[in-house]
């Protein structure tokens, strides 16, 4: 991987995160499709939005292209493990480190490109990360992400900063990062691909039944 993302991101995905990756890989692939799948549609809704920009649309078309083919390939290695591709909930990785996304413009466009470039670092580290534990087959895979990953953190960087204009940016990403540090060295109830450092289960309720 770049040496660019790990200076970009705050931290690195914990040891615990890995260990409860390998041992649910079928929630991995699972979730890994739905981020796919989602991050395609997210490029595609900045092409909808913002369409007097030519940079921006040519690279988010392409990237959803790619994302798009990132789904097929983890559906496809999901078909033939026969793992099931079920409905289940996002984490809150993505919804958290977009609530203080502004809402007037340029700001909207500005921390919803950072936002982006953020979420796709942190796959390309954690594709990383975990390709060196992985089967033959997976590790190929995820090994071969990197490289489309870290241009895709660059080009929704890039595209902020052109949003920008004259403006500096830079204190706008070190807020967003820190959130999503937080995020990842946090607890959580449920593993998913973008989930914090380690898992607690919520307590029971109490049963009040007379």
């Amino acid at each position: 991987m770049t040496k660019s993302v790990h200076e970009f991101l705050l931290c690195e995905t914990s040891e615990s995160w890995i260990q409860s990756a390998l041992a649910h890989q079928d929630l991995l692939l699972l979730d890994h499709a739905n981020c796919e799948k989602k991050a395609a549609g997210t490029a595609m809704n900045l092409m909808y939005r913002y369409v007097d920009d030519f940079e921006l649309l040519n690279k988010m078309s392409r990237l959803a292209r790619e994302e798009l083919r990132h789904f097929e390939q983890v559906i496809a290695i999901m078909e033939k493990r026969g793992i099931p591709y079920e409905q289940i909930t996002a984490s809150r990785y993505a919804a958290d480190l977009r609530k203080p996304v502004r809402t007037h413009e340029p700001a909207r466009q500005i921390d919803t490109l950072i936002v982006g470039a953020i979420i796709e670092a942190r796959s390309c580290e954690r594709f990383e990360k975990l390709a060196p534990h992985l089967d033959d087959e997976l590790q190929k895979f995820y090994l071969s992400l990197l490289k489309s990953e870290s241009r895709h953190y660059r080009d929704y960087l890039g595209l902020a900063k052109k949003a920008a204009g004259d403006m500096d940016i830079s204190e706008r990403v070190q807020f967003f990062l820190e959130r999503e540090k937080a995020l990842v060295e946090s607890d959580d109830i449920e593993f998913r691909f973008h989930s914090g450092a380690t898992f607690t289960a919520p307590e029971p309720t109490e049963d009040v039944t007379p």
